[in-house]
């Protein structure tokens, strides 16, 4: 029972905790440490296997003293700190935090993990199996955008498989971290200046790309996080785009769409949009397949871009592409409905042989 509890008063609360003798009676004497209490070890696992803790669940129904917070507070600052550097880079992660407990738990409400898209994780709410089935939950949550509440009792089935029996019950909350996305704008003509001014006011984070410093200045747009004047396919190889990153071909002919899609079509983003007519964008996709990509590759491009609208004007075609970046944001594009109203082309279908 010492070795518990000296465990636990160690690990949960940064205390020192040694044995000794007063008038030849043993005492147990608790101090606070002088540095910061140890943080338990960042795991970054690939499988569930590789999820397993180094030091194995916390014990159930840690001591708690008073005047102690009831979780790890190092952790938890290290948890925060993590979600503010996220948002910075624009990274989505998902917070997981216990929200209730009844019973012996290894945690107390208020402990949290930050889980990311690829594996990472920042804190613990525990160890063990249920936290291996919380990140699993988290990342599935990273991937809908939707939160979850999800029930834990300790003294079922799931917990005996890695020998958790606290006989308690939690509860978690798992909230998606959306940062700011995202904009690059391709092109800094009429319809780019535009859609910049207006994504700006909904929360995007613009990017603008373009080859002529004469249109791609900070005087033109003051609200952009970069403005970038470089020969457009080079600074795209060479940017390294982000998977959730949004992505608008908006360049000043058919010449420089081709290139800008040439180099855009094989990454993994978010959304990609091409401006131009039907008929523009079957002969863009026509020359790009020629030349050996995959034409699966094309099937997300959103071209011609924005919904169907009846927009003509500079202006209302940035309305036009803003909606449809909005409707990708929000995953109305899952819905039958949301797809008919895009203005996006598809090649026919081949022709049934005789």
């Amino acid at each position: 029972m010492y070795a518990l509890v000296q465990a636990a008063l160690e690990r949960y609360f940064g205390l020192t905790v040694t044995r000794a003798f007063r008038d030849e009676e043993p005492i147990v004497v608790v101090r606070r440490r002088v540095g910061p209490a140890q943080a338990r070890p960042h795991v970054s696992p690939t499988s569930r296997d590789a999820l397993a803790r180094l030091d194995g669940p916390a014990p159930c129904d840690a001591p708690r003293t008073p005047h102690m917070s009831p979780y790890n507070r190092p952790v938890n600052q290290e948890v925060f700190s993590a979600v503010a550097e996220a948002l910075e880079r624009g990274e989505p992660a998902a917070l997981v935090t216990i929200v209730s407990t009844l019973g012996s738990t290894p945690q107390r409400v208020g402990a949290k993990m930050l889980v990311f898209g690829d594996g990472r994780i920042v804190g613990t709410i525990g160890g063990g199996c249920y936290e291996n089935d919380a990140f699993w939950k988290a990342r599935d949550a990273i991937a809908s955008r939707r939160p979850q509440l999800v029930h834990y009792e300790l003294s079922d089935d799931f917990a005996q498989e890695t020998g958790l029996i606290c006989g308690g019950q939690m509860d978690i909350y798992i909230e998606p971290i959306e940062p700011s996305p995202d904009l690059y704008i391709v092109g800094a003509g009429h319809v780019g200046y535009h859609l910049a001014r207006l994504a700006g006011d909904v929360g995007f984070r613009v990017h603008i790309v373009d080859d002529r410093e004469k249109f791609a200045n900070s005087e033109r747009f003051p609200g952009a996080v970069e403005v970038v004047v470089d020969d457009i396919p080079a600074w795209i190889a060479r940017a390294n785009l982000p998977p959730h990153a949004y992505v608008v071909i908006v360049t000043r002919g058919h010449t420089n769409d081709l290139e800008a899609l040439r180099a855009l079509a094989p990454l993994d983003l978010r959304y990609l949009g091409l401006i131009g007519s039907r008929a523009k964008v079957a002969r863009i996709y026509e020359a790009i397949t020629a030349e050996g990509l995959p034409a699966e590759r094309l099937d997300r491009v959103h071209a011609p871009i924005g919904l169907d609208i009846g927009a003509v004007t500079p202006q209302e075609i940035a309305v036009s592409i803003l909606a449809e970046l909005i409707a990708v944001k929000h995953g109305k594009f899952s819905s039958r409905a949301a797809d008919e109203i895009s203005m996006r082309w598809a090649p026919p279908a081949p022709s049934p042989k005789p």
